[in-house]
């Protein structure tokens, strides 16, 4: 048994139109926390209102998965934005998840970027100060989830806001723990008792492999399961049934 504490996220709301990609329902039961889209990469008003709404009903939390504006790429097109415009995009994405999150009678919690902005802003210090900066512009007490030693998570540290870590059970990791880039051989893990077991690890342990074998500890306050592969929900409830047979409690962060 352990006294482990992990929340569970997952990326929901990226439909578009008539354009489904997640079984936001199904998730919704698993999960602890919603990275819900908010129009820039995927998800549109209607989609937005009722995941919002799905989440307030089961007591997930929601957090704004903000994005590149970039909806023919879905978001995971690598884009140089401005800086002053990049800021101003994020508040502006928050602000109209913000509106439905009140609606459903619940409130926005956190931020998380997504796909080549998330990857931007593990590095890059202009692009990660930019999105810290539209967080406040939109509500200084948000704070964002990202990449361990990741230069938003600095950013945010030095703005005087929080910072909430997380791991990818279903990603591969280099040495340096970044995640090996999408496209390359092995980078996205299928074999769900694979993903389960890496979950369990970086719980418990708070370790993980690369993909020959080395160790990487990853220090991670939440778990993010993509709900765009394959077989997502049955994988998910896989991995919260593992977890809490293990002893963690499974509980948001936000």
């Amino acid at each position: 048994m352990t006294d482990s504490v992990i929340d569970l996220n997952a990326d929901l709301a990226e439909g578009y139109g008539r354009w489904t990609l997640t079984d936001d329902e199904a998730l919704l039961s698993v999960v602890t926390s919603a990275n819900i889209a908010c129009g820039f990469h995927a998800g549109d008003a209607a989609t937005m209102r009722r995941v919002c709404e799905g989440a307030a009903e089961r007591g997930v939390t929601i957090g704004a998965h903000v994005s590149y504006q970039d909806l023919a790429g879905f978001g995971r097109r690598n884009m140089t934005v401005p800086a002053d415009e990049l800021a101003a995009e994020v508040a502006y994405q928050i602000g109209a998840l913000e509106v439905f999150a009140r609606a459903a009678g619940t409130k926005v919690a956190y931020v998380k970027p997504h796909g080549a902005l998330y990857n931007r802003v593990v590095h890059d210090e202009e692009q990660a100060d930019a999105v810290v900066r539209g967080i406040k512009l939109a509500d200084p007490r948000l704070p964002v989830l990202c990449l361990p030693d990741s230069a938003i998570l600095r950013q945010a540290e030095q703005a005087g806001m929080d910072g909430f870590t997380e791991a990818f059970a279903d990603r591969a990791y280099t040495e340096a723990g970044t995640l090996v880039p999408r496209g390359t051989p092995g980078a996205v893990i299928t074999d769900p008792q694979q993903v389960v077991e890496r979950a369990l690890a970086l719980a418990v342990e708070g370790s993980t492999t690369t993909p020959d074998g080395k160790p990487v500890q990853i220090r991670a306050r939440s778990l993010c399961l993509h709900g765009d592969t394959p077989g997502a929900v049955e994988l998910a409830q896989r991995v919260r049934t593992a977890l809490e047979t293990a002893g963690v409690r499974v509980e948001a962060c936000a």
